[in-house]
Formats: C-alpha cells, structure tokens, sequence
C-alpha cells in the first residue's frame, strides 16, 4: 500500500482542486485502476485529452524513441519533431503557419495578443475591441479568463484587461450591434464546453465569418476541447463550412503529454516578429513527437467515421436510459463531446452524479452544475461503451 492517499493531497496540496475519492494508478485504453485494484470505465479521457485513450501501445512506442534521443533544446533551436507536427497541422488544416506553447490557456492568451498585434500593425492602435460570449471558457490567465464570459473564474483578482465585450451566444444581432471599425477580433467556441456543451449554430458561425469580414476583424475559434477529432471532424470548423483566422489547439493534441498550437495564416503570423512572444516549452520535441503520431492516426478519414458511429450509439444509450429513468432534459453535443442535462429536480447538483458514477466506478464529468458531460476516448469500443453504460444505469438508480 502506498504512503500517499487522499488524505495527503488535503494536507499538502493548494486546495483549488476536489479531487475525487479514488486515486488513480493506472490506465489502460478505456480502463483505469486505483490504489486497490478495483477497474473504472473512463468516459472522460481526461477532460477529452486522452484521445486515443491511457497509455496506447503506439504512442509510448513514440515517446520511448523520442526519450533516447532529444527532450528538450529550447527554441533557440528547431527540431525533427517539431517541425514534423507542425507540417502534418499544415497539410491536414487550412493553416498556412503553426506556433506551439504547453497549454490552451497559452494558445489563447498568444491568439488574443497576435490578434491585436495584427490590428496595431495593419489599422492602428484604435482598433483593439476583443468580442466574445456569455459563459464562454478561454483559459485561466488573467488575459484569457477576462475574455471568457464567466465572472465566477475571473472576479476577485484586481483590475481586468480592457477593450473586452461579451455578447450573448448563438445570438447574431446582438454581434451586428457591436462589431465595428474598433473592433479587432472575434473568440468563440463551435461549441461551449464548460458552459454546458452548447453547440454553435451554423447561421451564427457564418455570420461571425462574414461580420469580421466587413469590419476587417480577425475569427478566432478555440478548438482547444473541440479539436482533434473530438467532433467526428479533425477541427470542428470543417463541420461548419467556416474557416477562422486563427484557431487553437491543446488537450488531446499529444494524447496528455502538455502541448497547445496556434494555426493562422501566412500573413497574420507576421505580426510575431522574433521576440514579439515566446514560450520556454513550447514545441518541446517530446511533445510534438507524441503529437505528430496523434495527428497521424486520428486525421485517418476512417477513424473520423467512427467517431461519429460511436457518437450515435453513445447518444442512442442515453436517450434509452432518460426513456427508462427521465432524469434529462436534453442529450447534446457532437462527435464524442456529450452533454446530458439534469431535469429541474437535480439542477445544481451534477457533482452527485458523478460522485454515484465513481462509487460504481465510472468516470464521468460535469459541465458546469447543471449537465453531465461525456468525452471517452474517440477510439473506445462497443464492448467498452456497453460495459459504462451498465455501470451509469446502476449510478442513475440511486436518482430515479
């Protein structure tokens, strides 16, 4: 038995996280095992990170290689893999040019500043407004958490970055009424995670594309929990026929090892002349290995296509469950990014849920207090699938 439980996590660790009872100590694909033995069905990889799932066979096969040989040069120096993830996001994307950093809090904080940079060096200090939307999530910095429309994470820490609005989503007038000459860019999410897994509507993304066209603001679309195959597409925007200006990448990017990207284009990338931003870590050659055989697997027309299979038995399971227990209002969301929301009776107390997922060990999200949220794997099987859903069955009892 181990010296360390969770009693030690109480006892030495800053308490801004409530982990759950259970440590885990090992993973397995869609299987994690705790401090006694007993397995979980991991229906959040993560936080959608683990994409191909713990520990797959082929991706250790890449960070042990890569281990023997270079981790870490800083970026002083280019390497191998770094710039053989950043060719794959070019060839299967429409970006033209790629920076990394370690996290999405990073890559948007680095696509709001580049934004504004392109804005200074193209329009003229004036045209600095940042556009985004209620309950959105951008990151925990204190730039990217003021742009993110959730007081509850960016009160309390002093004064806020300036020359931010947020707009309701899915609402295009509202954005019509805002956006104009001062305005240098436009963030959103295809679809809001955090919030609640609130899909974009297709009129609403095409309107930003083409709003941001006339008042010669920049798209941003972070990608950083829709990307990577999450939504039955490599990056979101492709289901939406829109192309942003720039897009954020992290989460299931290198399968959990830390790395984010900004895509864009030629000519915006421009604006980051040497020295205008860097990052220590970022495009850490371990990283990218990890990352450019991720991209390589999941960029597979084929393995997109069942993703989107898998989406359609995971959403037919919970309909069939509210059918027998009708504790949802609602089951939305895209590809393998699910939510389930709580009828009237459980708003608020989502954590109960997931609390009676772990004691009949799943492992589920929240989305906020009112949702439940899925993101297993994107390569989990049918047997898997089968196995989660009769432990949720047994966890929704104790509710019904």
């Amino acid at each position: 038995m181990s010296q360390y439980t969770r009693k030690t996590f109480d006892e030495v660790m800053i308490q801004n996280y409530v982990p759950a009872d259970f440590i885990p100590v090992k993973g397995k694909g869609c299987k994690v095992w705790d401090q006694q033995g007993r397995d979980y069905i991991d229906f959040t990889s993560g936080i959608a990170v683990n994409a191909l799932g713990h520990c797959p066979d082929e991706i250790v096969d890449v960070l042990k290689k890569q281990s023997e040989t270079l981790w870490h040069s800083s970026n002083w120096f280019t390497s191998e893999p770094t710039l053989e993830l950043a060719s794959k996001l070019v060839e299967h994307t429409f970006a033209e040019r790629v920076m990394f950093a370690n996290s999405g809090g990073e890559a948007n904080e680095a696509a709001l500043k580049l934004a504004r940079r392109y804005a200074v060096d193209n329009y003229g200090y004036q045209k600095d407004t940042i556009i985004s939307f209620k309950k959105s999530f951008h990151g925990r910095t204190l730039f990217t958490v003021s742009v993110g429309g959730q007081a509850k994470y960016s009160d309390g820490f002093g004064p806020k970055p300036a020359g931010i609005v947020h707009l309701p989503f899915n609402d295009l007038d509202a954005v019509k009424a805002m956006i104009d000459d001062h305005s240098c860019a436009v963030i959103v999410e295809p679809i809001q995670g955090e919030s609640g897994i609130i899909p974009a509507t297709k009129e609403f993304l095409q309107g930003l594309r083409r709003l941001c066209d006339e008042n010669n603001a920049l798209l941003i679309f972070d990608e950083v929990q829709t990307g990577v195959g999450r939504t039955g597409y490599l990056y979101a925007y492709e289901s939406y026929d829109v192309v942003p200006d720039i897009l954020t990448s992290s989460k299931a990017l290198a399968n959990g090892f830390p790395i984010s990207a900004i895509l864009t284009t030629t000519k915006i990338a421009a604006s980051f002349k040497p020295g205008v931003h860097g990052t220590t870590f970022g495009g850490n050659p371990l990283a990218c290995a990890v990352g450019a055989k991720v991209i390589e697997t999941i960029a597979n027309p084929a393995f997109l296509e069942n993703v989107q299979k898998t989406s359609a038995l995971f959403i037919s399971e919970l309909n069939k469950l509210n059918e027998k227990y009708h504790l949802f209002n609602e089951v939305r969301g895209q590809g393998l990014l699910i939510g389930a929301e709580l009828i009237e009776k459980y708003q608020g107390k989502a954590s109960e849920f997931v609390k009676a997922c772990a004691d009949n060990q799943l492992m589920i999200l929240v989305a906020g207090p009112n949702v439940l949220r899925f993101a297993p794997a994107l390569n989990i099987s049918q047997q898997e699938v089968a196995e989660g859903f009769k432990r949720l069955d047994q966890a929704l009892q104790k509710f019904a």
